[in-house]
């Protein structure tokens, strides 16, 4: 399957295929130089793998979860891009999960004022959200993706097969992403995580998210409307994080419990916690509100005493809604998880 972006200044591609990482070649031009941002986590047979694809290449490694999202990571990747005499004819290759994605986009982004990448997403929190759209951040202590910028990729393959590896727990995290596409726009993904066999249809749930971020991003790519949509859940789920140091719940995991505030119908919400529940993921958390909220109003969302709060009224139906802070604050308190 293929999708192709195209927003004002880029068309790309998106290669959704078991098994294209294995004719990475077919895709590349093989004769150029390829640094290759990864983390310790990945397995170093799928390196190899891209490597044997790259012979000028080199790779570089971080380490695996969201403090390599740091000023001084960041310092450090431009730093071998530099040592590898890395030029604008030359390309990134960010190999990995969403904190890869991320940050290998950023160093895009900045290095020599933007050089080539392309994106190969190796969970499905990246595959279904973080690998296409163009944001690219990294965080400032506890506070997330607050420096960035919208820096689109070259090329995105994604191998379902790279999956394989990945806890359980991990999947499952990444899905929520796609459970809030279901929420936000699409009602035909929401009834798929409905049925019991719902982690049967992967590839379904992969390619019907990214059609609808597909949209969204076509139709609004610097996010001034409709692709503030995007964030149902991760205002508050963003605060969960920081409060946890980036480390005791996964991102998909914190959103999950953030979309829990903002559902307008019972009903749905109690649904929405029974699908979390079988998925395994968590629907409460031990929090200091006020704690919580210091990180919300730290988010990039909020605006001096306001901020933009997406909501849900029913499955395939939200709606942006600028709230106090006040506001927000209260509904911490009346809803404690």
């Amino acid at each position: 399957m293929k999708l192709t972006v195209d927003v004002k200044h880029k068309t790309y591609d998106i290669i959704l295929e078991r098994g294209c990482l294995k004719t990475l070649d077919t895709y590349i031009d093989t004769t150029k130089r390829y640094f290759i941002l990864t983390d310790t986590n990945i397995p170093q047979s799928l390196i190899d793998e891209v490597v044997a694809q790259c012979p000028n290449s080199t790779v570089y490694k971080v380490a695996p979860g969201e403090q390599s999202k740091s000023i001084q990571t960041f310092e450090d990747v431009c730093q071998a891009c530099l040592d590898f005499h890395m030029s604008r004819k030359d390309t990134l290759i960010a190999l990995g999960g969403g904190v890869i994605g991320d940050l290998g986009g950023f160093v895009a982004a900045s290095y020599m004022r933007g050089i080539p990448f392309i994106s190969i997403p190796t969970t499905t929190l990246s595959q279904i959200d973080s690998s296409i759209g163009g944001k690219t951040a990294i965080n400032l202590g506890k506070v997330k993706n607050i420096i960035g910028s919208f820096y689109h990729p070259d090329l995105v393959l994604i191998d379902f097969d790279t999956l394989a590896t990945l806890p359980k727990r991990h999947i499952q995290s990444g899905l929520v992403e796609a459970l809030k596409a279901g929420l936000i726009h699409d009602k035909s993904i929401y009834e798929i995580f409905k049925q019991d066999d719902y982690e049967d249809h992967l590839d379904e749930i992969v390619y019907k998210a990214l059609c609808m971020k597909k949209w969204v991003v076509e139709e609004d790519e610097k996010e001034v409307g409709l692709r503030k949509t995007l964030n149902f859940g991760h205002s508050i789920g963003h605060g969960i994080e920081a409060y946890y140091n980036l480390e005791t719940y996964y991102h998909g995991e914190c959103v999950g419990m953030g979309m829990l505030y903002f559902l307008d119908d019972d009903e749905v919400k109690k649904e929405v916690i029974k699908i979390l529940e079988k998925m395994g993921l968590p629907t409460h958390a031990d929090l200091d509100i006020d704690k919580v909220f210091d990180y919300i109003t730290m988010d990039k969302k909020a605006h001096a005493d306001t901020i933009s709060i997406v909501k849900v009224r029913e499955p395939g139906k939200s709606y942006i809604e600028e709230m106090s802070l006040s506001e927000v604050k209260a509904i911490l308190e009346r809803n404690p998880l």
